[in-house]
Order: structure tokens, then sequence, then C-alpha cells
């Protein structure tokens, strides 16, 4: 089944969920207007949909083997990256100082999305790579900028993050790869990574690694860990130390290559400090936090994906007579109600969550560019909040929504025929890596909420209120059925566990705050985007009123019914289990032990 990006829906979320409308006419975004930016993703649909999206299949079946210490892509990805660089889409967000286009991450997310429905393994490398860029702007050296930026920009080069080994998962305390000074401004790296995604390629000549490493003298801990620059290939043209042992064989992503880096077999490799020493921490969560968000797209891709396979099949599979279809004969499966369910499932939480990710990007680029400083904190303290929600929420739907597609193709679904076992398979690696779902839940609840004691998490809450009081002043509306005290309900819910989970943080046990985390989140995610689709369906609906016949608009009006009607509806659950749910913790050893 072939791809086709949605890009009128994602344009009309960027414009009434994410605000763009309202920044272009602030000028925060230049001369940029929302023309212009439909142009770009409709091109950007354009090379997703003809170009990147049939190696999906090819990838998933090809893999990518090693021989000797190099990998080979899969049939088709150098020369689709490469004409993918060659129209500057690497190039998009990049600072214009190193060959960048500087546009808003709002645009570069929105066509990241659009790579990763098309194929995932592909638009896993130059989400890497984006990472890297961000993160030695950020934090890079002069020198370091010069050497590397303008390459990693225009993605001659890649790049890549090297934080887990053997022994040190999430736990990076636990990291034990060296780093050693030489006495002439580099430092000589010995250890090994694991699950390093892109570590090897044939799609450039360079590969830049990003590497946390412990210098001699180092405290103990996470305020021991340095970041260096380590390139596959060191300026003057010779092979660095520092090689791929292996390649992790997956349940998914097969055409993205999940290595074993080894570093050091020679006496060490070659690389160059990036920020201060034992600062590297903070240095690589610039370029995890932009990787998050990123990730989080990913899930919106897959589902979008899944949701589009899912669809057509439906169209096409007939089964049984739908009462009421008017059909002769057997009707599409599409036209029995639970079919119906499950294809609105689908739909109205991938335009949830994709909701949430552009809102996060737009609040990304309020905080760097807004002219007051006070908007800029505030933006980047509504970024910090959103983002744990933007990674750990659109992907565990991405699962979800992928599994769904499953189940709308029966059978068929089982099989690799169809493609939709693919996306399940692709999609339950993003609920695990760039920090486990999990994580995501403890970062929200214990980093996230106590911001500014706890203004940031108020602010988002009074934000969604809002959209609920315009929502009930139209509530005389059929088309909106029972939305208003729907996701008014909802929004009650995240006030009522936001308020316990501050009031345990602020007490000397956290216990119940840990435990009660995962379903917070769940919770701020369904609270969150329904009032986004709230969002969207009010600007539908005022599009109608002002003449607009767009069929499109009655669409998101009804999807933002069925979300609040069918899927918002779950909050109340996950209020009593945040509240009344932590129990479970005094007991678990017990029970886990018999």
């Amino acid at each position: 089944m072939n791809y086709r990006a949605p890009t009128a829906d994602m344009l009309f979320t960027m414009r009434h969920a994410a605000g763009l409308d309202q920044a272009a006419a602030s000028g925060l975004y230049g001369d940029l207007t929302a023309e212009d930016v439909g142009g770009i993703l409709d091109e950007a649909a354009r090379f997703a949909g003809e170009v990147i999206a049939p190696l999906n299949r090819v990838g998933d079946t090809a893999g990518t083997p090693l021989e000797d210490g190099r990998v080979t892509m899969p049939p088709g990805f150098r020369e689709a990256y490469r004409a993918w660089t060659e129209a500057g889409w690497n190039a998009l967000p990049g600072p214009v100082e190193h060959g960048g286009q500087g546009l808003p991450t709002l645009i570069a997310v929105a066509c990241a999305e659009m790579w990763n429905a098309a194929a995932m393994a592909f638009g896993l490398g130059p989400l890497l790579t984006a990472g890297a860029v961000e993160a030695l702007d950020r934090h890079g050296s002069e020198e370091l900028k010069a050497r590397y930026l303008t390459k990693l920009v225009s993605g001659d080069w890649t790049g890549t993050m090297n934080l887990t080994e053997p022994q040190a998962g999430s736990d990076l305390a636990a990291l034990r790869a060296r780093a050693e000074p030489a006495g002439d401004g580099t430092y000589r790296i010995t250890g090994t990574k694991i699950y390093i995604t892109y570590g090897e390629h044939d799609l450039t000549e360079n590969i830049v690694h990003l590497v946390l490493a412990r210098l001699p003298d180092a405290p103990a801990g996470t305020r021991g860990i340095s970041l260096f620059l380590v390139p596959k290939v060191l300026p003057d043209g010779s092979r660095n130390d520092l090689r791929c042992a292996g390649i992790e064989h997956k349940l998914g992503i097969h055409g993205s290559p999940t290595c074993t880096m080894v570093y050091g077999d020679g006496g060490g490799a070659t690389g160059w400090l990036v920020g201060e020493e034992n600062r590297g921490l903070a240095c690589m969560f610039t370029m995890m936090n932009n990787a998050r968000l990123l990730v989080g797209i990913q899930g919106v891709a897959v589902s979008e994906r899944a949701y589009q396979a899912a669809l057509a099949y439906a169209g096409e599979r007939r089964q049984g007579r739908a009462p009421g279809s008017g059909h002769e004969g057997m009707s599409p499966i599409r036209d029995h109600a639970d079919v119906q369910r499950m294809l609105l499932t689908m739909k109205a939480s991938t335009a949830a969550a994709r909701a949430i990710c552009y809102l996060t990007a737009a609040c990304l680029d309020r905080s760097r560019l807004a002219g007051d400083a006070d908007e800029r904190a505030r933006a980047f303290a509504r970024a910090s909040l959103l983002t744990p929600v933007a990674k750990a929420y659109s992907t565990d739907l991405g699962v979800e929504i992928a599994s769904v597609g499953i189940q709308v193709h029966g059978g068929m679904g089982f099989v690799e025929v169809t493609g939709a076992a693919q996306h399940l398979r692709d999609a339950r690696i993003l609920p695990i890596y760039e920090g486990t779902n999990g994580i995501q839940a403890i970062d929200l609840v214990t980093r996230k909420l106590p911001l500014a004691s706890g203004a940031a998490v108020r602010a988002e809450i009074a934000a969604m209120r809002g959209i609920v009081r315009r929502l009930i002043a139209r509530g005389a509306l059929d088309a909106f059925g029972a939305a208003a005290p729907r996701l008014r309900d909802a929004v009650e819910s995240l006030d009522k566990a936001t308020s316990f989970m501050l009031r345990a943080l602020a007490g000397n046990d956290p216990g119940p705050a840990l435990a009660g985390a995962a379903p917070y989140l769940r919770l701020f995610g369904l609270a969150s985007g329904g009032t986004l689709l709230a969002e969207i369906a009010l600007a539908a609906s005022a599009a109608r009123e002002a003449g607009d016949v767009d069929p499109a608009h009655l669409a998101r009006i009804a999807l933002c019914r069925f979300f609040a009607e069918n899927v918002a509806v779950a909050a109340g659950g996950l209020e009593a289990t945040v509240l009344g749910g932590a129990d479970f913790a005094a007991g678990a050893p017990l029970a886990l032990a018999s």
C-alpha cells in the first residue's frame, strides 16, 4: 500500500493546534507564511511518497549485512539518500551560518513525520544527525563547528549518539568508556558502545560519533561524564581507531543498522572534547531532547502509515452485509460498525498525538525566536513539560494503533504479505529507545511538574480549560455531541491527578508519585490531545460558518467528537489509578515472588 501524506490535515494542525497563523502574523518566523509552509509540505510529501516509501519493504527484507567491518545498506537507500540531501531536506532546520535553511522546528518535525511514515528505517539516520547538529552547534568549539557542521548540516556526513554500554543502559552512571588526554588537545577513546543507530553504513564517507566517556580523574556517577566527537575518518583522511563489531538482529527496523561500536583496538580512537569536562551529560541532553520529540513524531508516523493501510484494506475486503450499508451482497468491512470503531480510533488517536508533537515543536521555536526573554522562558518551560508527553504518549499509541491495524486486516495482518505486521514490528522499539516511556513518565512527574513550583503545568491545564469553555459555548451544535462535557471531565481528572502528584512530591515519600507516573502521563496525553482536537474542530466549525464547504472540516469535527466520547472517557479511570493505585507497590515483592 502506497503512503500518501495527509498534508491538508498536517497544515491545519500546524495552523490551529500549534499556532502557526499567530506565529506568522507576529513575525516570529520572519516572512514565512502558511502558504509557504503548505508548499514545503506538498513537496516533501511528493518525495516521501515517490522516493522513500518504496524502500520500506525493501529495507525490511534486505536488512543491513555486515562484512569485514563494513555495513551495506539495503538496495535503493544510497540513491534515495543522495537525492534527499541534494534536494536540501537534511539542511531544512540547520543553522544558516553553516549552510542550513534555518527553517522552524515545526516544519522540520512535520517533514520528519513524512520521512518516517514512508520508511522509518530510512528516517532514523537523519533523526540522529539532526540531534548531532544541535548538540555541536550549542556546545562545540568554533574549530569543531567549522570542521564538521557544514558537512553534517548538508547530510554529506551523518551523526550518531553513543551512550549505551553492555552494563549501562538507562543508568548512565555505570558508563566505563575511557578518554585519556593525548597532550595535543585531543583524547584517546577506548570502550564498547551498543545499540548505536547508523553507527556504520555506506551512505556517506564519514560518520561523526558523539561519544560519552570518562576522563581519568572524573568524579563518580553522572557528574563525571564528558562528551567527545570521534569521527570515523580523521581530518587527514586516515581511518580512526574504531570499528563496527556487530549488527543486532532485531524485531523490526531491519533497514536501520544497529551497531556494536568498539573504540581503541589500536590504543585509542582520536576524539575532541565537546563542551566542558565532566559536563557531557548536559551536552548530550541537548541532543536527546531533540531526539525525544522526533521519536514522538515517529510514533505519529507509524500510526498514520498503519491507519492508511488498514483503511485501504477495509475498503477492499468484503465480508457479510452491514446493516444499512446499501450494498448488494457482501459489504466492504469498512461498513461494519466494529471496523469503523477501530479505524476511527486509529485516525483520531493519530491526530491527537500529531497535535501534541506539533505544539511541542512550536514551543521550542518560540523558546528560541521570541523577542521577549520572559516569553522565551515560558515557551521553554512549556516545551520541557510537553516533551515527555509527546515522546511517550505518541509512541505508546504507535504500538497500539499498529496492533489495531493488524486486527482490521484479520488473518491477513498476521502474515507479512500485507505489510501490516511490519508496522507493529517497527513501532515496538519506539517506547524503548531515547529513554523508555517509564523514564519519560518519571521525568514528567518528578522534574517537569515541579517547574516554577507547578506554574508550567497549571498554565497548561488553564489553557485546556480555555479550549473547553469555548467548546461549551458551541455545545448547541449537534455535530459536537457530548465532546464538551467529556473533555471537561478529562481536564478535571488531570487537574485532580496533578494536585495529587504535586502534594506527593512536596512530602518526604515520592513513592505514590513514582507508582502513578505512567498512568498520569497517559491521562495528560488524553486531556492534551483531546483539547487540541477540540481547538482544531472549533477552527473547522468557524471555517464552515465563513462559507468554506471543504468536507474535511466536518471530518475534523467528527474526529474530535469521537475522541472525546470514546477515547478521552478513559481519563476517569486513569485518575483513579493515580490517586488510589499506588498501594500496589507495598505488596508487589510478595506478589511477584509467588
